[in-house]
């Protein structure tokens, strides 16, 4: 039987005891530190935190990412918790800037991953040092509200409909089905459909409809044909959840 292990993730700021007591408390196996892309102003205190998880024998992989760009966060997490679909994952909420931390918390109202918010002991004056935290109070499990999320198939149009779309073509829905077919995608594959009608039938149900009402996608009319774009909402959303193309 797979021994279960202790997965954490935590923003990188300018915290220290934030991201390192929690880790202790639950006696962490591994932790994901989330670095902005350009993390050289912070490399030393950052390389000081790693030492020091790493004599006490956690394992750490640092993961580079926008940490201003909550979309960016939000798959980032979502992406290793899926890598760890088997394991106990915990997000830290309180150790990155804002975005960061929200992106962290919707990504745990779209997995089973927990959040949690550490409470510090003390603010450490002036703010230019690092850390700006001292000590830690409490470390709080935060109350989890689930968020409706695209289906893997609905993730697959998107990333289909991003890949397809040039300067100068615009994908039909009728190259959504023919991608449905080509790829198997379940909502066309289980339900058989006897012909092209109850194809655009099932296509309208499962994938336009929930997605244009999401403002993922638009659909735009050309003479006799349906054109889909994709939104700026629908490319954060493929942002978000493109993991779950892995998964297929």
């Amino acid at each position: 039987m797979r021994e279960i292990r202790e997965i954490h993730i935590a923003p990188l700021g300018y915290e220290h005891d934030r991201i390192l007591e929690p880790i202790r408390t639950y006696d962490a196996d591994e932790v994901y530190l989330l670095a902005a892309e350009n993390a050289r102003d912070h490399a030393r205190y950052h390389d000081a935190l790693v030492e020091r998880l790493e004599d006490e024998g956690v394992g750490v992989t640092r993961r580079s990412v926008d940490l201003n760009d909550v979309y960016a966060v939000l798959g980032i997490v979502t992406t290793i918790t899926a890598e760890h679909d088997d394991d106990i994952v915990r997000v830290n909420v309180a150790s990155g800037a804002k975005l960061a931390d929200i992106g962290c918390a919707v990504a745990c109202m779209a997995t089973d991953a927990t959040a949690y918010y550490v409470h510090p002991e003390s603010h450490v004056p002036p703010l230019e040092r690092e850390p700006l935290t001292e000590g830690v109070a409490d470390v709080e499990v935060l109350p989890s509200y689930p968020v409706e999320t695209p289906t893997t198939d609905q993730v697959a149009i998107l990333d289909y409909v991003q890949r397809a779309t040039t300067e100068t073509y615009t994908p039909k829905k009728s190259d959504l089905i023919e991608f449905s077919d080509d790829e198997g995608l379940s909502y066309m594959a289980e339900a058989n459909p006897a012909n092209d009608k109850a194809k655009f039938a099932l296509l309208n149900t499962h994938i336009v409809e929930p997605l244009v009402e999401r403002s993922y996608i638009r659909v735009e009319s050309v003479g006799r044909q349906k054109q889909i774009a994709l939104t700026e909402t629908g490319e954060n959303a493929l942002k978000a959840f493109r993991h779950k193309l892995s998964r297929r």
